[in-house]
């Protein structure tokens, strides 16, 4: 035992190499499979395109696998549709058909049976390839309106977060559903702090995969005094602090010169030198957007108010809210 101690590095960067060459065997297999289902997708849809075959010939082709060759799962009459149905939805995008084979066939079915637009699908498309999800992860995602919400934080992140951090509006949203904190109707900030810290992993698949976090009531000291912050993490796309203030009420305007005070501390006293100004959320359990607005319109540093649900919001309420607000702006230009 002593003797494998002084290798333990050496061990483990064995352990790593097979843990490697096991992802890239799957990643490798399920290229592999995306690009058959492509390719029968592709057959199909140009035998029908060309009037050689109809809808019927397609069913004696599931029958046909089906009964000669009963090892090969999928191609019954609905998985040849969808074989079709992934061809002719992508096969016009140079720019999305080079990316399909890095997310798998099981996420891809998701995003074709339950998205409506080709921008909701390419967002659903790209976000699974970058955050590597899980096919439980995207639905869970889908589900909670995750496109309609950072749409709909686009057209509201204030002047100054952009200014400093260009990349913000892809990184924020206007909405967080936090549906797996299994919060009481009535709860305390303490309850809410809790509670995250809890389903950290949950809450940072919500918040996005490239928030790490730091610690909770974190302290920071100014002059003679201690101030805490909720909740303070480190994101490393646009690579800064990210302070969370939790309330459990409607979004009041002097919450901000609080959040500023914070903002002001960790960038003096905690910011490295290679990382960018802090970015501050006030997350609160609701809030008036026209108070947010006038609240915001003069304030220059880089903070966000955002509102978190415990409950999932049906789909046709943010896409409702996201029609209105894109007529809204069509109507002021």
């Amino acid at each position: 035992m002593k003797l494998a101690k002084r290798f333990d590095k050496q061990f483990s960067e064995v352990i790593n190499m097979i843990h490697q060459a096991r992802y890239n065997a799957i990643k490798s297999v399920n290229a592999e499979l995306v690009k058959l289902y492509w390719n029968i997708g592709e057959y199909i849809s140009k035998k029908i395109v060309a009037a050689e075959w109809g809808d019927g010939v397609v069913d004696q082709l599931a029958d046909y696998i089906q009964n000669s060759h009963p090892e090969f799962k999928g191609f019954t009459r609905r998985g040849l549709y969808r074989m079709r149905q992934f061809y002719e939805t992508y096969h016009s995008s140079k720019f999305v058909s080079a990316v399909l084979t890095q997310i798998s066939w099981t996420n891809h079915l998701l995003i074709l049976s339950k998205t409506k637009s080709k921008e909701e699908r390419k967002f659903y498309l790209m976000l699974s390839v970058k955050e590597k999800y899980t096919s439980r992860e995207l639905e869970r995602q889908i589900d909670s309106g995750y496109y309609e919400r950072v749409m709909l934080t686009k057209k509201k992140v204030p002047p100054p977060m952009t200014q400093i951090h260009k990349d913000v509006t892809a990184t924020f949203k206007d909405t967080y559903v936090l549906d797996f904190l299994n919060l009481p109707e009535i709860h305390s900030e303490k309850d809410l702090q809790k509670s995250i810290v809890s389903n950290l992993k949950d809450f940072i698949l919500e918040f996005g995969k490239d928030f790490a976090f730091i610690g909770q009531e974190y302290r920071i000291q100014v002059g003679n005094n201690d101030y805490f912050i909720d909740l303070l993490f480190f994101h490393r796309g646009i690579k800064c602090l990210v302070m969370v203030e939790l309330k459990i009420t409607d979004f009041k305007p002097e919450y901000l010169g609080k959040m500023n005070f914070y903002l002001e501390a960790l960038d003096r006293d905690f910011k490295k030198e290679n990382e960018n100004p802090s970015v501050g959320i006030i997350l609160c359990k609701s809030k008036d957007d026209e108070v947010v607005e006038y609240a915001l319109s003069r304030h220059l540093s880089p903070t966000l108010v955002a509102e978190y649900k415990t409950k999932l919001i049906p789909k046709k309420i943010l896409q409702k809210k996201l029609h209105e607000l894109f007529l809204l702006e069509d109507k002021k230009q």
